[in-house]
């Protein structure tokens, strides 16, 4: 472990060396990969220049318990490496994980489709309040949402399409594509009895000239006059816009804004993170057979987690992890599950590397 973290560090002082070149700004395209790289690495770092600084004073400390003769040194001396010697396990399993192969998508910003699935309106109703759950997770941890696209259903949400921006924000959200399922009382039924619905949630890396390059050729863009509920919300001009990728079939189309201009940018938004993640789900795909440690983020016809209102329960199923606090979960305090998604995750990818 310590010869891959004195590599580890060994390159993270040459790619601060190359920042240092007043020149690299002139290239942008390899400054980006050079600043990307450097930050992938830097907790990684910082964590075994502390575990360095840790081990020091621990010698230091044992130094004295060697050569002192005076006992008040001596008692605080034993105190310290008893202190230091308790941290140090616990300091040596966090450079463990650090050291884990990364994601090299981990640190980009996603684009999220959430979209109502079996249950007719509940199934929409549930949308709005996941949409709304994430939105507030969000805001605590100090990420930003940004709405793209809204198509509302007679109850609730049909479909919300929405970027999320922050730190490393597909390592914490990539877990949550795949099918969530909610059992409760529709406010429509008069008996009680609970109904099942499902909703299906896709996490998308956001992609960037840098990853994948759109060709429009390979793009048909076709435009039509939007539809409504009638009177002033149906434009009058072909304003809506679909867009098509020829080689995959990949379709979007977008007529929230009265702008062609404007939908066409969002649909054309849209249909690159779509081709991408497909591109990345194929790629992935092919890997999972001698992947440890999967925890089924590409498969969107997964059941991935249960709502079940009646008795204030949550149950992620790929992991067996149960929370009786979905009251809180679904206003926005979702960090349990998330942390509890990563840890296993983590511990997977340990137990792999250890076989």
């Amino acid at each position: 472990m310590f010869d891959k973290l004195g590599a580890v560090v060994k390159r993270f002082e040459e790619l601060t060396e190359k920042l240092a070149d007043p020149t690299i700004y002139d290239r942008q395209k390899e400054y980006r990969e050079i600043s990307s790289e450097r930050s992938s690495i830097e907790d990684v770092v910082v964590a075994y220049k502390n575990y360095e600084k840790i081990k020091a004073d621990l010698s230091q400390a044992q130094e004295i318990l060697k050569t002192e003769n005076d006992p008040d040194l001596r008692e605080m001396a034993k105190e310290e490496v008893s202190e230091i010697e308790s941290m140090i396990p616990g300091l040596e399993e966090e450079l463990k994980i650090l050291l884990l192969p990364k994601d090299p998508l981990d640190s980009k910003n996603v684009m999220m489709e959430i979209r109502a699935g079996a249950g007719g309106d509940e199934a929409s109703i549930f949308v709005g309040d996941v949409y709304r759950m994430y939105t507030n997770y969000f805001r605590d941890i100090g990420f930003s949402s940004e709405l793209i696209s809204l198509s509302e259903g007679d109850e609730g949400i049909k479909e919300v399409i929405f970027s999320v921006k922050g730190e490393k924000v597909y390592s914490k959200m990539k877990y949550e594509s795949g099918v969530h399922r909610v059992q409760r009382v529709p406010k429509t039924e008069s008996q009680g009895r609970v109904h099942t619905s499902t909703i299906t949630v896709a996490v998308m890396p956001e992609v960037d000239e840098v990853d994948f390059d759109l060709n429009m050729n390979e793009v048909r863009i076709d435009v039509y006059r939007s539809g409504g509920a009638g009177g002033q919300s149906v434009n009058t001009t072909d304003s809506a816009v679909r867009v098509t990728h020829l080689p995959t079939g990949i379709w979007v189309a977008n007529q929230d804004q009265k702008s062609q201009i404007k939908n066409k940018e969002k649909a054309l938004r849209i249909l690159k993170n779509r081709i991408f993640d497909k591109l990345v789900s194929e790629q992935r795909a092919k890997e999972a057979a001698d992947r440890k440690g999967q925890v089924g983020t590409g498969d969107r016809s997964e059941r991935i987690r249960t709502y079940n209102f009646p008795q204030g329960r949550l149950t992620d199923h790929r992991i067996g992890l149960t929370l009786y606090s979905l009251d809180k979960i679904i206003e926005g305090a979702m960090g349990d599950v998330t942390d509890s998604l990563i840890a296993h995750y983590q511990a997977e990818l340990l137990k792999g590397q250890e076989e």
